[in-house]
């Protein structure tokens, strides 16, 4: 009897723990399929009222302050240059930082206490950073608003975060990788650049995409540290120029233009940044699904 009351009681507990997980399966479900839903409209009402009014005019000439018809050109090449600029001279670093803490840093309290530093710096709101690049760069420095200074604050901003997502990214790599590369005969820095980064590599690329978007998207800084204005021409590659960018534009022409047509540069520069942003995610994103692909195909076994 005690045996039937056990082997009863343990099928109940079987079948509450199923329909449990099935309950939590669905739950799950909704929300994933809730938040994708969220994510499509979203983009369908930002790209649909922007898109079919964009013209290459309006991507490559000049803003008008009080006639309609004017374009984006100078805020648009503004955006790249910044994050080019930023990307060059916080990726090295941000990435050295983090293998440096995943491979080299000693355990001790001194590591420990600059992880929580890197982890609290990368969780300082981006206005913070803005007002460190103004002091620095305008009151300090005393170059004005400048483009040097919006992409060296932007380079701040995204160096903690590429730093922590480098150090989790390694530290997913198995042990047993670097050991098997240790046993054959490579060196530390070897294993390092030919056997870890490569396995880490598709965490690192995400942490890449991120600050890229992020930085590409990016106001608070740009209007602190680099001004809502341009130099007035395209192509002005001169670093100490105004620095703003397409969302600062797309901010100042929302709130404070005077052209007729304001509402319509709104949404045609909302259309277009967000289309970029996808671009750029999908083309940081593009080589691992192109690696991914050809090693499923390797790994298919082919018929005789």
């Amino acid at each position: 009897m005690m045996r039937e009351s056990l082997f009863h009681s343990h099928r109940k507990a079987i079948a509450s723990a199923i329909y449990t997980n099935r309950l939590f399966h669905i739950f799950v479900g909704i929300i994933t399929v809730s938040t994708f839903i969220l994510i499509i409209g979203l983009l369908y009402t930002i790209l649909g009222k922007g898109l079919p009014k964009l013209s290459l005019d309006f991507l490559f000439t000049l803003p008008n302050e009080l006639e309609a018809g004017g374009g984006v050109g100078p805020f648009l090449f503004n955006s790249f240059y910044v994050l080019i600029l930023s990307l060059i001279l916080s990726l090295p670093i941000g990435i050295g930082a983090g293998i440096f803490l995943a491979e080299y840093a000693p355990n001790n309290r001194f590591t420990e206490f600059v992880r929580t530093s890197v982890e609290s710096l990368a969780s300082v709101p981006s206005i913070v950073f803005g007002l460190f690049g103004y002091v620095l760069f305008v009151e300090y420095v005393g170059i004005g608003l400048t483009i040097i200074g919006a992409a060296v604050t932007l380079a701040l901003l995204n160096l903690p975060v590429l730093a922590r997502v480098t150090e989790e990214a390694i530290q997913a790599v198995p042990q047993d990788i670097r050991e098997a590369s240790l046993a054959l005969g490579a060196t530390k820095s070897q294993t390092i650049l030919k056997v870890v980064l490569p396995a880490a590599l598709n965490g690192i690329l995400t942490g890449i995409s991120l600050v890229a978007c992020r930085a590409f998207g990016e106001s608070a800084i740009i209007i602190l540290a680099g001004g809502t204005s341009t130099s007035g021409f395209m192509w002005d590659f001169n670093l100490l120029s105004q620095g703003g960018t397409l969302p600062v534009h797309l901010w100042y022409v929302q709130s404070e233009a005077l052209v007729p047509d304001a509402t319509e540069i709104a949404q045609k520069s909302a259309a277009i940044l967000v289309l970029i942003v996808l671009i750029i995610s999908f083309t940081v994103r593009f080589p691992l699904w192109i690696q991914a692909l050809i090693t499923k195909i390797k790994a298919t076994p082919r018929k005789s």
